[in-house]
């Protein structure tokens, strides 16, 4: 009686397993306390995930577990593993193992999402958002403004220095304007202003730098 109750709790949670995922997800129970490797599914939800039914033979978990069971090894669960099906389905598994009221290994929950789908998606969407590398492209943000424009060009100009403008010396912050006048930076109206602001120098050693860099 108590071992009926244990497979109704089992059952009730492969239902809940299957309805959660849908007609994708097959959840079966394997019976391993008689050691029959032609009849150990007991019980099966969206059998036709991989074309197995009621009373249908041992996986290579089942396998692998009653031999492991046999040399008295610990038992581990298999999570989030993957399978492939005859037809070339791609399946992720998990194997759950559990204990009857007296302690043996009894049952193996399994639990197998077909996603095939998925993968295929994946790999479309994988070839659309991929772009060609480019030096002189970056993720960047998109601007609201040119403002915004020009900060966004200021603030990459300091991470290709790696520091602040206040600890640059003169090579860095020409290398930084050097970034800005190749970006065209200096072709929105009063840049000037900005940025030699914000490197702590005057206009005139602006356009200094400006030029020591064409050079």
């Amino acid at each position: 009686m108590e071992q009926e109750n244990s497979l109704e709790m089992l059952v009730t949670t492969a239902h809940g397993i299957a309805r959660h995922f849908g007609r994708d997800c097959e959840v079966c129970i394997h019976d391993i306390s008689k050691k029959d490797l032609e009849h150990t599914i007991v019980f099966i939800l969206n059998g036709h995930v991989t074309g197995r039914s009621v009373g249908d033979g041992a996986s290579k978990v089942v396998l692998e577990t009653l031999e492991a069971l046999e040399k008295g090894e610990c038992i581990v669960d298999h999570l989030g593993y993957r399978i492939q099906t005859q037809d070339g389905r791609i399946l992720k598994s998990s194997s759950i193992f559990l204990k009857d009221d007296s302690g043996k290994y009894r049952w193996i929950l399994g639990i197998n999402y077909d996603v095939t789908a998925l993968i295929n998606i994946d790999a479309a969407l994988q070839s659309i958002t991929t772009v060609e590398k480019d030096e002189k492209q970056n993720e960047g943000r998109i601007p609201h403004n040119v403002n915004d424009l020009l900060d966004n060009l200021i603030n990459e100009s300091v991470k290709k220095i790696g520091k602040p403008p206040a600890l640059m010396n003169k090579e860095e912050k020409i290398k930084a304007i050097h970034f800005l006048r190749d970006a065209g930076a200096f072709l929105i109206t009063r840049s000037g202003d900005k940025v030699s602001s914000f490197f702590g120098i005057s206009k005139f050693t602006l356009y200094s730098y400006i030029d020591q860099s064409k050079r």
